[in-house]
Formats: C-alpha cells, sequence, structure tokens
C-alpha cells in the first residue's frame, strides 16, 4: 500500500542517493550504504517492497518510513508528512500564464506552438479540441498527426494522452518537458 506521501518520500531518497532503485542489486546496494554510511538499517527486501519491485500490498512499518524520513534530513516519517503539507513547494496555487484554450478558436484556425530546442509546430484546429500537425520542425511529432488537449499554457508542458498516427494511437507524449512550451500564438 502506498500514498502521495509516501511516493514523495520515496523520490527524494533516490534524488539525495543519486541513483534511481530498480533492481535487486540496486536495492542491495542501498541498504548495504544505509547501514555503513547513515547508520540506518533497512533491509533489501523492505525496500523492494516499498519500491513495488515485489508484489506486496502491506502499509509499510512506521520503522522504516521514519529512517528513510531521518536519511532524507527529518526527524521521523510524522515530520516529514508535515514538512510536506506545510511546504509551498507542495502547495497547489492559481497561477497566471499566457494560455490559449480550445474554446477561445474556431474551426480552421492555426497557431504555432514551440518549445526548446528549438522545435515547433504549426497546428490547425479542426474542433472539440482536435488539432492536426500541418508542419513539424525538429520534433516527434509528424505531419497529419493529430492529438486532442484543451489548452496550451506558456512556461508548462504540453502532456497529451496520446498521438493519433496513421489510425493508431500512440503512447502518452510530453512536449515542452524541461522548461515548457516557449512559443505560442494564432496565426494571422
Amino acid at each position: 500500500m502506498t500514498t502521495p506521501e509516501i511516493e514523495e518520500l520515496k523520490k527524494l531518497v533516490e534524488q539525495k542517493y543519486g541513483k534511481s532503485l530498480n533492481t535487486t542489486t540496486d536495492f542491495e546496494v542501498f541498504s548495504f550504504f544505509l547501514k555503513k554510511k547513515a547508520d540506518k538499517n533497512v533491509s533489501a527486501s523492505t525496500l523492494k517492497r516499498l519500491y513495488g519491485y515485489v508484489a506486496d500490498d502491506h502499509k509499510p512499518r512506521i520503522s522504516t518510513l521514519d529512517l528513510l524520513a531521518q536519511y532524507v534530513g527529518h526527524a521521523d516519517y510524522k515530520a516529514f508528512v508535515f514538512w510536506l503539507k506545510s511546504s509551498t513547494k507542495y502547495n497547489s496555487s492559481f497561477f497566471m500564464a499566457d494560455q490559449l484554450t480550445s474554446g477561445e478558436l474556431t474551426v480552421g484556425m492555426e497557431l504555432m506552438i514551440g518549445w526548446s530546442p528549438n522545435r515547433m509546430l504549426t497546428l490547425r484546429y479542426i474542433g472539440d479540441s482536435i488539432y492536426e500537425v500541418l508542419a513539424a520542425e525538429n520534433s516527434k511529432l509528424l505531419r497529419g498527426d493529430r492529438f486532442c488537449t484543451g489548452c496550451f499554457i506558456k512556461g508548462q508542458p504540453l502532456l497529451l494522452p496520446y498521438i493519433e498516427r496513421e489510425g493508431e494511437h500512440t503512447m502518452p507524449f510530453v512536449a515542452g518537458r524541461n522548461g515548457g512550451l516557449t512559443l505560442l500564438k494564432i496565426k494571422k
């Protein structure tokens, strides 16, 4: 069993450790590292269960969560959760942004979007939040691809559930993963 707080703790543990934990060897080496460098004793099998490497639907022991929270700099897991809930880094909020929504467009309108490094698309609005790629420069999206999105936000990544290509749906796609969209304009 996991929670958003446990998932964030796992992510911070990997960040501090400097490596991801994905294999049996990773868990064994990290367990040994915790014992030698941080004087924390968490078995490789416990880590495997916590990280979902082996199937287990039990809630992790608080002692395990306490040790990992201490590893990332908190007194215990309870203090870690309090920090998460009070940290402005994790708060939801409204923000000002240059954005374009599908509701602002009419069928046939064209727009340009771009992101680093030097990626650019010219799109035609088809309707019902569907866009067709008319031209693509340095992008994995191709002329004729279609996708669905309700909004483009400058400075934020464009997350698409799929690209429709030659009648097939691809896996999810993200444009502008680092830095978000840098160009967003309606063609006149």
